[in-house]
């Protein structure tokens, strides 16, 4: 086998697939989708075969990203200089894969690395799906788990490629967790990473970083037809016309790097020109001022050799989005202070300045204004900051975006799935309207994304079964519940069907013409299902 040479790889990140489970096959049949973008090889080894093999490789060769999984991504990641990443199942493959396990046996296994997943214990009361869940640490310590549920009498077992391959080695039907989309997420997290780390090498060498760190959504991708959304449209276009920094501000999940990207990709130069985002909030303080104004060789232990260019440098002559600016601490408020005033960073350890040009947008969804009062803020950044405003309103304000949303996000969940289009959707969902409005939605559009993602999986799983506000109850509990305003009144309502007719009916004060109408079916039908006991 040959490989890329140090010289050829310029044009293309050199990224390295780990794997000795079945998860090998999925890396290698996806990674040909990939060759117009980056030298993709996948490696049959892991743990310390894999170490010691990639070790040896790295002396001669060029890697700018490893992918593996599991227990063994998680020994790689400790052990080598080389960024891994660690492809992670979804909550959406879980519910895939049991799903499927469901119709072989009511009682099934579920063997993770590490830690177990709470999400699955409401999961099995809400769908009488009994499951065993077990963690385990090194590959007999999964063996062992696994004979321990063999021994209970449970046949099937869902987790990652060791834990299948050792379940059929041992008699029982291993069903794999990963989806093929998962895996190329975790393809395209790398190639974004092994992108990123070659942003000083082409700096150096004069060319820009464009084509690496675009910004993927446009105008379009802000949804919605409401006068809040309308706009909000305007107020992009408008926006993109100025070079002034943007301030964003609105709730968790209504789309706010979504705005940043729009407002980006409408300017004149935008889509040949870097987007760089970030989370302040998601670092320590001494991680984020290196990952923003980057270091000078020697600044810290473990600092790289010759230093490392900061993401405003990334940025240049582009646009960077920093989400949770309430959330940068006072010292380095000082020194982004110094950026939009003179344009212009000093390393980490360095003391000269390099001048960069870049657009700032930043995202907040608390109250900035308040966090001056409280002498957390500074009063001059947030001024310097906050030239342009823009302000998205949550989807409960909205409510007219709601049922269109749902179906928009449901389609595209029913694409992942392969699903077939389902009959009727529009009129299905127009018949979930009310209660889809009547939820406060504090996650705001993700969590009616997400929302429908499951919706779709259990309704693909039930072929026969219309998409009622019974069915979707019944899937999403949470719909029928009544949430305070800060999430701490909740009242709980039992998932089965009865249960919720029974609440539906508490609702309307037993009006049953209204409970009725509510759901989409006649009084007919509601008298025989209250009869059944349904």
């Amino acid at each position: 086998m040959s490989y890329p040479a140090l010289k050829d790889i310029t044009d293309k990140p050199v990224i390295w697939t780990v794997s000795i489970s079945r998860l090998f096959d999925l890396f290698r049949d996806i990674a040909p989708q990939y060759d117009e973008r980056a030298h993709i090889e996948p490696i049959h080894l892991g743990f310390e075969d894999a170490v010691q093999h990639i070790r040896e490789r790295l002396e001669n060769e060029h890697c700018d990203a490893v992918i593996a999984a599991g227990s063994n991504g998680a020994y790689l990641k400790s052990r080598l200089s080389v960024p891994v990443i660690i492809a992670k199942a979804s909550g959406f493959d879980v519910m895939q894969a049991l799903a499927y396990a469901r119709k072989l046996t009511p009682h099934i296994g579920v063997v993770s690395y590490q830690q177990t997943m709470p999400e699955l214990a409401e999961f099995q009361e809400t769908f009488g799906i009994k499951i065993d869940q077990r963690t385990y640490l090194t590959e007999e310590d999964a063996r062992s788990q696994i004979n321990e549920l063999k021994a209970k009498g449970i046949k099937a077992i869902v987790g990652a490629g060791l834990v299948t391959d050792l379940a059929e080695e041992a008699g029982l039907t291993g069903i794999f967790v990963y989806s093929a989309a998962t895996i190329r997420q975790a393809f395209d997290h790398a190639l974004e990473m092994a992108r990123f780390t070659q942003t000083e090498g082409r700096r150096k060498r004069g060319t820009t970083v464009a084509d690496s760190l675009r910004a993927k959504h446009g105008l379009a991708d802000l949804r919605g037809e409401s006068g809040q959304m309308k706009r909000v449209h305007q107020s992009v276009v408008l926006f993109a016309k100025s070079p002034a920094t943007v301030l964003i501000q609105g709730e968790t999940g209504t789309g706010k790097e979504l705005a940043a990207q729009a407002i980006h990709r409408e300017s004149l130069q935008g889509v040949n020109k870097p987007f760089v985002a970030y989370n302040c909030g998601a670092v320590a303080e001494s991680l984020l001022e290196s990952e923003l104004f980057g270091y000078e060789e020697g600044s810290f232990t473990g600092s790289r050799r010759g230093g490392h260019a900061g993401l405003f440098e990334a940025a240049h002559r582009g646009t960077i989005f920093l989400d949770e600016i309430g959330e940068m601490p006072l010292a380095l408020q000082t020194r982004f202070l110094r950026v939009l005033e003179e344009r212009e960073v000093v390393r980490v350890g360095g003391t000269r300045p390099i001048p960069v040009n870049v657009r700032i947008i930043s995202a907040t969804h608390c109250d900035l204004e308040a966090r001056i009062k409280e002498g957390r803020f500074r009063a001059d950044l947030f001024y310097r900051l906050s030239v342009l405003r823009l302000s998205l309103s949550p989807l409960r304000e909205r409510v007219e975006d709601i049922v269109p949303l749902a179906v928009w996000f449901f389609k595209n969940a029913q694409a992942s799935l392969s699903a077939r289009p389902h009959e009727n959707l529009h009129a299905e969902m127009q018949a979930c309207g009310a209660l889809l409005q009547a939820y406060p939605w504090h996650g705001n559009v993700r969590e009616l994304r997400n929302l429908m993602e499951r919706v779709a999986l259990f309704l693909a799983a039930e072929p026969l079964q219309s998409l009622t506000p019974v069915f979707m109850s019944r899937v999403a509990p949470e719909l029928l519940q009544t949430i305070g305003p800060t999430h701490k009144t909740r009242v709980e309502t039992p998932s089965p069907v009865a249960d919720s007719l029974s609440e539906l009916m508490r609702r309307y004060g037993g009006n049953r013409a209204a409970v009725a109408q509510h759901l989409g079916i006649s009084r007919t039908t509601l008298w025989r299902r209250i009869r059944a006991g349904e």
